[in-house]
């Protein structure tokens, strides 16, 4: 939600949040959907739900007995009203806009609805610029008294912000904003009985969920190949069927796409009954064409209405995301994208008795885990030191190992290097017992040269795919990341990077034992200075 100051605006309101825009989270429809649940639980001091309001009198001035566009208040007699609080400024506010012309434009051809703008924005040509975008009606920009007057009389404390009032102007809900992006036009006449009815047809679809009732609606009953040709959604009933969420220049998207096409060939040359439906988030629809050309399964169409109510219906949470749908037209799993980054077509036909089988197979590699069975792969079983010299895996073993992944575009990633420096160099002072391996998550060669060239130890060369295996056989969502291994190879711990911070050099080797100790010493302490 975005308050009434741009600068007040929380995470939601996105301005030019570049690295927010590069987390899983605050990704397009993620952070709509945020804002929209700020909004759900805000408890804003709403203005009375029982009270029945004059459109004349609250839209109305003594010098004014009309609206933009010049429209009488006579014209609103007998039809329900939209009072929307909204401004350019706020970045929820635009994505949100849209929607609404949307449903505005549905609903004006037959249905007895209305809308009124009332701005928040700060200048006439911000006002202008917002409104000429927009199909209804507005509060002038020069009446602030009465934008003033309406903003207190309905308690609105964040924008974007619906009011829909019925044909006595009584208010059917002080939610619009959320009764719109949940239901759309079909929310019409946004009583509570019809909203109650929808929720009721949605429990009853998803326990008679089907394929169709997924991905059909009442204007479209196909998806759409790479080159426009419409393919029946009957066709695809009795097979296996993964939803893809994607956002087409989404690095993680853009990273996951050869992994499932990869499994997508296999399957279809293998003549498994499998097929994949792409449900695109993008909004521009040039790029998602170019990303789309490339890709060899089907598509619902862009800006289709049914891609949102699925991130609904499926509470999206990250992207990528694949659900499985199974032959049944029921849903099988929730998101295979770890499952196909593991495991590629092993994990097909993604059933939660193959998911058992991939888990016990995973456990035995576990425990059987050797330094070897993690750096070296047919291409390569060497890691590179100074200068790019080579050295042998086969020269690490018997050693303790840290598996360090880092970027030089991470400020938490720079900020920690001195400190694993410093404990790296006390750790080996007398006899080198300790090596870490730098894993890259750089974007080129340069930044990890020069981001190397500031380390005392070993590394991956850049680009190795050993890296993609690394990162998710240690499930590695976030870095700076530090994985300590024992001499064996097996895995000690994945929150050395905490354990370093907390404790230094003494640490080491950082094993369970060593911990309880240095927590015990800490108690012994503690204890002592009681008693002085």
């Amino acid at each position: 939600m975005c308050f009434f100051a741009p600068s007040l605006t929380i995470n939601c309101c996105l301005k030019s949040c570049g690295d927010i825009l590069q987390s899983k989270i605050w990704v397009f429809f993620l952070s709509f959907f945020c804002f929209l649940q700020s909004l759900m639980e805000s408890e804003l001091e709403i203005a009375n739900e029982d009270a029945t309001y004059d459109l004349r009198s609250i839209l109305s001035s003594p010098n004014r007995d009309y609206l933009v566009r010049k429209v009488k208040f006579d014209s609103f007699k007998g039809k329900i009203t939209g009072l929307y609080f909204s401004a350019s400024w706020c970045g929820p506010c635009q994505r949100f806009t849209p929607k609404l012309v949307e449903v505005y434009n549905e609903l004006a051809q037959s249905k007895n609805f209305e809308i009124v703008f009332i701005s928040s924005d700060e200048d006439d040509e911000s006002f202008d610029a917002y409104f000429s975008k927009m199909p209804w009606l507005a509060i002038p920009f020069s009446d602030s008294d009465t934008r003033e007057k309406l903003n207190e009389l309905f308690g609105v404390s964040g924008i974007p912000h619906l009011v829909i009032l019925n044909e006595d102007g009584k208010i059917l809900t002080s939610e619009g904003v959320r009764v719109i992006v949940e239901n759309g036009s079909d929310g019409y006449p946004f009583t509570s009985e019809q909203i109650e009815k929808l929720k009721k047809q949605e429990e009853e679809a998803k326990m008679n969920q089907s394929l169709k009732s997924l991905l059909v609606t009442k204007s479209r009953d196909y998806v759409i190949t790479s080159d426009g040709k419409k393919v029946p959604v009957a066709e695809l009933e009795g097979k296996t069927v993964g939803l893809y969420f994607v956002l087409a220049s989404y690095y993680e998207c853009l990273d996951f796409n050869p992994k499932l096409i990869e499994v997508y060939n296999s399957l279809r040359e293998g003549g498994e009954s499998f097929e994949i439906v792409t449900v695109p988030l993008d909004k521009d629809e040039e790029s998602f064409g170019e990303a789309f050309e490339k890709l060899p399964w089907l598509s619902l169409p862009i800006n289709d209405k049914c891609c949102l109510k699925l991130v609904r219906y499926f509470e999206l949470g990250a992207l990528p995301n694949v659900v499985i749908i199974s032959p049944n037209g029921k849903t099988l799993q929730s998101d295979v994208v770890e499952a196909i980054d593991e495991h590629g077509v092993k994990a097909y036909p993604f059933t939660p008795e193959k998911f058992i089988e991939l888990e016990e197979i995973e456990k035995a590699k576990r425990e059987t885990q050797t330094l070897e069975s993690l750096l070296v792969n047919q291409d390569s079983d060497y890691i590179i030191g100074e200068d790019g010299v080579k050295v042998p895996v086969s020269d690490l073993i018997g050693k303790d190992i840290l598996l360090f992944f880092s970027a030089h575009w991470c400020d938490p990633c720079r900020t920690f290097l001195p400190t694993l420096t410093k404990a790296y160099e006390e750790i080996n002072k007398n006899n080198k017992r300790l090596e870490v391996i730098f894993i890259s998550r750089d974007r080129n060669q340069k930044a990890f040269e020069k981001y190397f060239s500031e380390m005392p130890w070993l590394a991956l060369p850049f680009g190795d795919k050993r890296k993609e295996f690394l990162s998710s056989w240690f499930k590695v969502e976030g870095i700076p990341k530090l994985v300590a291994l024992g001499p064996t190879g097996t895995t000690v711990s994945t929150e050395a990077r905490g354990l370093i911070r907390a404790h230094g050099a003494e640490a080491y080797p950082f094993t369970r034992e060593r911990i309880e100790e240095i927590d015990k010493a800490y108690e012994k302490m503690a204890e002592g200075c009681v008693d002085a």
